[in-house]
């Protein structure tokens, strides 16, 4: 053991020996950073990648609920006029209701009806479409082809 501390205390005499022992550890403990951060960084996106998944899934869901929900409304209880009377527009609005227009009776009004699902809520394009019609801002237009 004398001769190990011997041989010791002369490479830490030795400047040379030293500043290489010094730089070792240093690079050491680097490399040793550098993995560990490697792996954390790995398991960070594993469980980021999962965490997306798992919310890509979820809205799948909904969003496939929510078509589904648009196209069985009219036959739903409380739908406010005939399934018969309804035409399905999609976007930017779900139906447009002509109530009377499948049993012959005259059309006393049109009606826009938005279908949603779940607590979801109207779009800012949806809200513009309600506002102008509420407003009164609707025109009918004979468009003439060629």
């Amino acid at each position: 053991m004398k001769q190990f501390l011997d041989n010791m205390a002369a490479f830490i005499a030795n400047p040379f020996f030293f500043i290489a022992f010094i730089l070792i550890i240093v690079l050491l403990l680097i490399f040793i950073s550098y993995k560990l951060g490697s792996v954390c960084t790995r398991l960070e996106m594993k469980d980021k990648i999962h965490r997306l998944q798992e919310e890509s899934v979820r809205r799948s869901k909904a969003v496939t609920a929510g078509l589904l929900g648009e196209q069985v409304a009219p036959f739903l209880p409380d739908f406010p006029c005939n399934p018969a009377d309804v035409r399905f527009v999609g976007k930017p609005i779900d139906f447009v209701a002509f109530p009377g227009a499948a049993s012959g009776k005259p059309i006393q009004e049109v009606l826009f009806i938005e279908v949603k699902t779940g607590s979801s809520k109207l779009s800012e394009r949806e809200k513009q479409i309600k506002n102008a019609i509420e407003s009164g801002k609707v025109r009918y237009v004979v468009y003439h082809a060629l």
